[in-house]
């Protein structure tokens, strides 16, 4: 059995979800010099938890974020080096289904970052569609905690009733999870509002990351009713829900202006304040040294009950994950 590493884990991260994919967020590789220096900025500011997936990355870009990561973690030279935690999520394609494929994609992760992932998690269950496939492939999890390849563990998109299944078959093997992460933003509170995942995650000694904590960007002011949308997937996405988000979004204004911050700002905070780590992504350093302008401070109680009265009274919300399960 391995001692245990610690694993560093910051009030707040970075998602790459971004760094790669062409389809959704237009990457090039012309951004990677400016995306070195969102790392930079990140890691000195003590953002030191990197969140990627093997399956990040468009096309021939399949792995991109990964690679990307390792380089720049590599050529990174400064404060909090020794805090840099890479999580990667290992995707369940139907082509893997043994034990032995999962410690095979962590391996391969690995390769890519030039070193081992700290944190390996599972990216999505797979009992809602092929349940009989996900044992085997939380085996290969645990083999690979096991076998010292990675620090911790991790699950994402799993409810409460899954969790606490996976929880009892991982705790028979002395292997603790670390982390669950979920779509979670005061566009999409579901997950705790609902589901109650951030008790059973107390409960457990489980940390709760929330990913999409601005909703894809509805959440940053950046958009409105009748202004330009981004292109693609997003704008129709964006054109269907912002007509009834409006309050929220004025509300969010409100306490952005009072606080003298902005509205991206408040939101990251609101999820801070949940007992969330947030991981927005940043595709800029002018939006790296934006999400950074959420530490150090926290919303009161009383602008916490307004934001969470207005969200839960919002006529639309985000579209759930069709992977999250019960």
């Amino acid at each position: 059995m391995q001692t245990l590493q610690k694993l560093f884990l910051p009030n707040m991260g970075c998602g790459t979800w971004a760094w790669g994919n062409q389809l959704l967020w237009g990457y090039d590789e012309s951004m990677d010099d400016q995306l070195q220096a969102v790392f930079n900025l990140c890691v000195s500011n003590g953002v030191t938890l990197f969140d990627t997936g093997d399956s990040y990355g468009t096309g021939r870009l399949n792995g991109r974020s990964e690679l990307l990561l390792g380089r720049f973690n590599r050529e990174y030279v400064g404060s909090n080096q020794e805090n840099i935690c890479i999580a990667t999520k290992l995707a369940a394609y139907p082509w893997r289904w043994t034990r032995q494929s999962m410690v095979r994609a962590c391996q391969s992760s690995a390769q890519r970052l030039g070193r081992n992932v700290d944190l390996v998690q599972m990216h999505w269950s797979t009992a809602n569609y092929a349940p009989w496939q996900e044992g085997r492939l939380l085996d290969g999890l645990a083999d690979v905690y096991e076998q010292g390849l990675v620090k911790g563990v991790g699950l994402s998109n799993y409810g409460p009733k899954r969790l606490k299944q996976v929880q009892k078959k991982f705790a028979q093997r002395g292997v603790p999870i670390t982390t669950l992460q979920v779509q979670y933003s005061l566009l999409s509170t579901y997950p705790v509002t609902q589901l109650e995942l951030k008790d059973v995650c107390d409960e457990l000694g489980i940390k709760l990351i929330a990913y999409s904590p601005l909703a894809l960007g509805l959440l940053t002011g950046k958009y409105s009713v009748g202004g330009s949308l981004p292109k693609g997937i997003r704008g129709l996405l964006f054109r269907q829900i912002l007509p009834g988000v409006r309050s929220l979004l004025a509300c969010l204004q409100e306490v952005a202006e009072s606080r003298n911050k902005t509205m991206s700002q408040v939101a990251i905070n609101w999820c801070i304040c949940k007992g969330t780590i947030p991981i927005p992504g940043a595709k800029s350093v002018e939006q790296a040294r934006e999400n950074i302008g959420a530490l150090g401070w926290k919303l009161d109680a009383s602008e916490m009950t307004e934001l969470d009265r207005v969200a839960a009274n919002a006529d639309k919300k985000m579209v759930q994950n069709i992977f999250q399960t019960k």
